[in-house]
């Protein structure tokens, strides 16, 4: 054998050596964690399965009047390991119907129109069920595991005026789950619950979108896309992958604050004189963002649009804050603590995902955790154990974790609240502040783009600060 012969030989070698170790270390790493006291743990997880898998195409149009023409092209996967005998969305602009809306108590002087032209299922027109916001579509023959079909959907509609998330606002369009929806599929069925006003009744899985537009003069295009620009397009296209919804805003005439910090471009947009006040959000934003990169990990965008109108919700790569359920808008300090809360929801709720019907408080727990993390962290103010855990103490004994159907006016005392206040017990027994930041950073790592369930949540924080049994959780989880 020549020596060029082995030299060639010996490279070829050692790069399969080193790439056999990339994988190695690649898969010691998804199935460990280390421990608070750096202890790498074997732990191999046991997330939620979405059972189906969506692509969508969209093409918006929206006329000087308002009207808006929608078509929009899902690709849908069924990766569960059930044949289905039906397709199952979440249309929830049916809600705002003045019909639905009536049936369900919620009457809107306003009301949306929705007129569906057409329904096709790989180039075939089908017929559909349309029932308050489920529109499901029977199979004439079952969709096998593996096999994809492709929806077409073709309607007109307007918005209401006095919607939750969908909803025409001050002169502003707010598209919020405009789209037909796919649900998840699981338990050998569609994971479809019924609409409540209250609390956030979607859960889709991570999709791509590909978006297009074309919108009237006057008015500006901001979306979950980090490619949108001030001052914006009338006519424009963008893509977007691994999330779990997209948002769209038009708005009318706003006032714009950018501010660019860590490669990051965050936008305020407001529609009072109030050009202080969006400065200081924007300083907030930039503030909260920075921390929480440093102490949980990446912001998954470029840029993050924060808009000043309607209810406090989060969406991925934008937000809107204002008001709490039609309460009207809210002074100064509680707009910025919204905005605080709806960043943290960027990592918990867009990355880590969970189902917010049956366990909302693993997105809006955790989402108020670091936002009270982030207080505690950036101010002097001591954790107010004593006080926290007086005011839980006058709740009813009822867990955190049941679906949102269950609890009365006081759920968020429960999702919101008790929740906050026994992780800040647990965190009080083992360390503390910095211990919490860890704690996120690694749950954050390990769950990015992955479903978590209670029972995940326990088992993941069981073996991170070796817990022996489930006694802490038993106060305030419902476990199976």
């Amino acid at each position: 054998m020549s020596k060029k012969l082995i030299w060639f030989s010996l490279i070829f070698l050692i790069m399969i050596s080193v790439l056999a170790l990339k994988l190695i270390t690649q898969s010691e790493r998804e199935e460990s964690i280390i421990t608070e006291n750096n202890t790498l743990v074997k732990y191999p997880p046991k997330t939620v399965p979405p059972g189906s898998d969506s692509q969508y195409d969209i093409e918006l149009t929206m006329t000087k009047e308002g009207k808006l023409d929608l078509e929009a092209t899902v690709i849908l996967n069924n990766i569960s390991q059930d044949s289905w005998n039906d397709l199952v969305f979440y249309f929830i602009p049916n809600i705002f119907t003045e019909n639905t809306s009536q049936e369900l108590n919620y009457p809107l002087e306003v009301p949306a129109t929705i007129q569906l032209h057409n329904v096709t299922l790989d180039g075939e027109q089908v017929d559909y069920n349309l029932e308050k916001d489920t529109l499901s579509i029977p199979l004439s023959k079952e969709l096998e595991p593996g096999n994809v079909v492709r929806v077409n959907f073709d309607y007109e509609f307007t918005l209401p005026e006095g919607g939750v998330r969908f909803t025409k606002s001050n002169e502003n369009y707010h598209l919020a789950q405009f789209y037909p929806m796919v649900a998840t599929y699981r338990d050998h069925k569609w994971n479809k619950e019924e609409y409540r006003f209250r609390g956030e009744t979607y859960h889709t899985g991570f999709s791509d979108f590909k978006v297009s537009y074309d919108i009237p003069e006057g008015y500006t295009f901001v979306s979950t896309s980090e490619a949108d620009e001030y001052p914006g397009k009338t006519v424009g296209t963008f893509e977007v992958n691994d999330v779990k919804e997209v948002f769209i805003a038009i708005l009318k005439e706003p006032m714009v604050i950018q501010k660019q910090k860590s490669n990051i471009n965050i936008r305020v947009f407001g529609f009072e004189d109030k050009a202080d006040l969006y400065k200081e959000i924007s300083e907030v934003a930039s503030d909260t963002l920075t921390y929480f990169q440093e102490n949980i990990g990446p912001y998954p965008f470029t840029q993050l649009d924060i808009v000043i109108d309607g209810l406090g919700m989060e969406y991925p790569g934008i937000v809107t804050v204002n008001s709490i359920y039609n309460s009207g808008p809210v002074n100064p300090d509680a707009l910025k603590s919204m905005v605080i809360h709806e960043i943290a929801h960027q990592w918990f709720y867009g990355v880590t995902s969970n189902n917010p019907y049956h366990n909302a408080w693993l997105d809006e727990g955790l989402a108020s955790f670091s936002a009270s993390l982030y207080h505690f962290s950036t101010s002097n103010e001591k954790i107010p154990y004593e006080s926290m855990n007086e005011q839980i103490g006058k709740l009813e004994p009822i867990p955190v974790n049941l679906p949102l159907d269950k609890y009365d006016k006081q759920m968020s005392s429960y999702v919101y609240e008790k929740s906050v206040t026994m992780l800040w017990n647990l965190i009080e027994q083992k360390g503390g502040i910095e211990e919490a930041e860890e704690f996120l950073k690694t749950y954050y790592d390990y769950y990015k783009y992955k479903e978590v369930d209670s029972e995940e949540f326990v088992r993941f924080t069981k073996h991170y600060f070796n817990l022996e049994d489930d006694s802490f959780f038993k106060e305030w989880l419902l476990l199976e």
